[in-house]
């Protein structure tokens, strides 16, 4: 929920005002500070830095050659698994259509992660829809169009011969995924998330206890206060809270601490809170303590962000790359890890001359922006084809929209499906590709940057302090049970915010938050989402187009009532913590959703329109022997096949948590444990 507390910037070109949506006059729609009738080039030109480091060299893998494992995709599930496997003495390879971009400003800074979503070296655009409903779909000031003259066009009133194309759902095509570009949250996910896996699979090495150890062997924690018990301090993944410095020194900020913390009916307004010593105060719990009721309380944090000692992203591509790196003394490779980048997997192979079909290997294409995700992709196809074999196994970590993508092209998945693109079915499993779920939620880079240089080089108390670079904008967030969940239960809201215009994914949004940066945005994000009613369909045979992808969301799906239910009193909330705001330093006056907007029913049509999300998942689910649309075992295994496993997203049942990242990692680990017990039974 935008609110803005300065002047408004001078207005971007509009055309004719749309019609009103809500039952009264839009005034927002109307305003030229909006998005709506939002132009931006399709190529938009950007500063492109020397890179602050070594990338790893593109490459393709040698062709016809054998791994023990071959692990397709470098997010959160690839690459801490691809490094675990080759620690553990395997030979791996790790393949990505993408290229290393790791140490690239964009990157590697926290405060630029939206940026990192829209970098061109990188950047993968997904173009989805939230209904298959038209008449909704098309609601959503969000969606974006191709104009006749070859540019995006953002709003519902597209000029005329433009092609819908979606709402923007940004992907990384590089190195680590979309651990490149994420917003670095790092919270656990809730107990129940764990043993809810357990009780599907029978399996208790999923239960919450156990599963607690993996987040304890990935963590290097490097913040205070915290728990200390049911941390990790020598992982992988550093992390660290934003400077309550920097809070305090943002009165905008410190009023919003209070404003949250007194609709929470925490007493705090005698409190010095434009101090570090008054925000250490409020701002002292833990939230990833293991605490039985975590999970439960109803309190505010700061936001744990996967940072180094430098303030840089942490993310598993340097655990990957420490591994692929390592040599012995005499300087050969320690390893067997090897890393092909550039790279697009088009298909598992099987062998299936045996009673079940075994995965044997994957087809590829090598070349520079393959994935017509890419938005510099060609429409001719091209790329140079190969094959690589896996002796034990290949594993699937493609995401919530690849992995599925991948399944069904090398014809395992709904055999209707398949056949209508001419798939041969190497396996019927209607799972793959549905039950997706997702949650309902300084210029920066122009010539001289005195933000770079203060995060590059630091200033006062020998160079520590570098400045709101060092965070993601999260500065804290408050976890809440909205009438849906009980109060027992895990809590299905968090309610935080940043410091800019950020109402969800279009083309040039990342340009357009940071316009005006009087700008703060109140976030509702509403967890454990009931809706499982998304898909992932296949639209070609073709490796290199893009799936369609149909979230079916809020009344569209299963549940959806309820869960609009809860986003309404989460954005209820946030109104009531800003009309009772007792600012530190001007007041805020609220944009988005309009003013008029006030009634519950209006209130939940706007959440209809204007919702987003970012944490697709749970496409190739774990379920149950019993459930014919289970794609995968407690194993992780995918069933009707021998020798294919997938690690990612797309595993989990029920969407985990309030942020996914961390769930992703911790199965990551988990698996590395399953497949090397695995090997070393065989």
């Amino acid at each position: 929920m935008p609110l803005r507390k300065s002047p408004p910037i001078p207005p971007f070109p509009i055309s004719s005002p749309p019609v009103p949506r809500y039952g009264v006059k839009d005034s927002l729609l109307t305003d030229p500070n909006s998005f709506n009738d939002w132009n931006f080039p399709m190529h938009p030109e950007q500063n492109i830095y020397p890179p602050n480091g070594e990338n790893y060299p593109s490459a393709g893998p040698q062709a016809n050659s054998t791994y023990e494992y071959v692990v397709v995709g470098s997010g959160a599930g690839g690459s801490p698994l691809a490094a675990r496997l080759a620690l553990a003495g395997y030979s791996v390879l790790l393949i990505d259509a993408g290229e290393d971009h790791g140490t690239d400003r964009q990157l590697q800074v926290p405060a630029l992660h939206p940026y990192a979503s829209e970098y061109n070296p990188s950047r993968w655009d997904f173009f989805v829809d939230h209904y298959a409903n038209e008449t909704q779909a098309i609601r959503d000031t969000k969606m974006a169009y191709v104009t006749p003259a070859g540019d995006y066009y953002v709003g519902t009133n597209p000029p005329e011969g433009s092609v819908r194309k979606g709402v923007l759902y940004p992907r990384t095509g590089a190195l680590g995924g979309s651990t490149q570009h994420n917003a670095l949250v790092t919270v656990k996910p809730t107990r129940n998330d764990w043993n809810n896996i357990a009780a599907i699979t029978g399996d208790k090495s999923w239960e919450a206890d156990k599963m607690q150890g993996y987040f304890e062997k990935m963590e290097a924690c490097r913040y205070l206060p915290n728990s200390i018990v049911g941390h990790g301090f020598g992982g992988w993944l550093e992390t660290r809270l934003t400077p309550v410095g920097l809070i305090a020194e943002d009165l905008k900020v410190a009023s919003l601490v209070v404003a949250a913390a007194t609709a929470m009916g925490k007493g705090l307004l005698g409190k010095l809170l434009t101090t570090v010593t008054g925000l250490l105060e409020i701002l002292t719990l833990d939230i990833n303590n293991p605490g039985r009721h975590r999970d439960s309380l109803e309190e505010i944090y700061q936001i744990p962000l996967a940072m180094d000692e430098n303030y840089v992203r942490s993310s598993p591509r340097t655990f990957l790359l420490d591994v692929a790196r390592a040599t012995n003394k005499d300087g050969s490779k320690k390893y067997k890890l090897d890393i092909a980048l550039n790279t697009l997997a088009t298909k598992v192979n099987f062998d299936t001359t045996g009673a079940t079909p075994k995965a044997t290997g994957i087809d590829y294409l090598v070349g520079k922006s393959l994935y017509r995700a890419d938005p510099r992709a060609s429409a001719t196809d091209g790329g140079v084809p190969g094959t690589v074999y896996a002796s034990r196994e290949v594993i699937v970590s493609g995401g919530a929209f690849n992995t599925p993508q991948l399944l069904k092209l090398s014809g395992v998945g709904p055999k209707e499906e398949l056949e209508s693109h001419g798939i041969p079915v190497i396996k019927n499993l209607p799972g793959v590709g549905g039950n997706m779920q997702d949650r309902y939620e300084c210029t920066f880079l122009n010539g001289t940057d005195p933000c770079y240089d203060q995060w590059t080089h630091g200033n006062g108390f020998g160079g520590t302090i570098k400045g709101g670079y060092t965070t993601n904008g999260i500065a804290f967030g408050f976890l809440h049970h909205s009438s849906q969940a009980k109060k027992s239960d895990d809590h299905d809201l968090f309610l935080g915010g940043v410091p800019a215009f950020f109402n969800g994914y279009f083309p040039g949004y990342s340009v357009h938050a940071t316009q005006d940066l009087s700008i703060w945005t109140w976030l509702t994000l509403k967890a454990h989402s009931r809706n499982n009613a998304g898909t992932v369909n296949i639209t070609s045979a073709n490796p290199r187009d893009t799936p369609k992808i149909t979230f079916r969301s809020l009344g569209e799906g299963v549940g959806g009532e309820e869960d609009l239910q809860a986003v309404l009193e989460g954005m209820k909330y946030g109104i009531e913590a800003f009309e009772g705001l007792i600012p530190l330093d001007g007041a805020f006056d609220r944009v988005w959703p309009p003013p008029e907007v006030k009634s519950d029913e209006q209130l939940k049509q706007f959440a209809r329109d204007e919702h987003w999300g970012h944490h697709a998942s749970c496409t190739a689910p774990i379920g149950s022997d019993d459930d014919p649309m289970a794609v995968l075992d407690g194993k992780l295994r995918v069933r009707g096949v021998e020798g294919l496993r997938v690690v990612d997203a797309s595993i989990f049942p029920k969407i985990p948590g309030m942020y996914i990242v961390a769930a992703i990692y911790m199965a990551s680990e988990k698996a590395a444990d399953v497949i090397i017990e695995a090997a070393k039974a065989s």
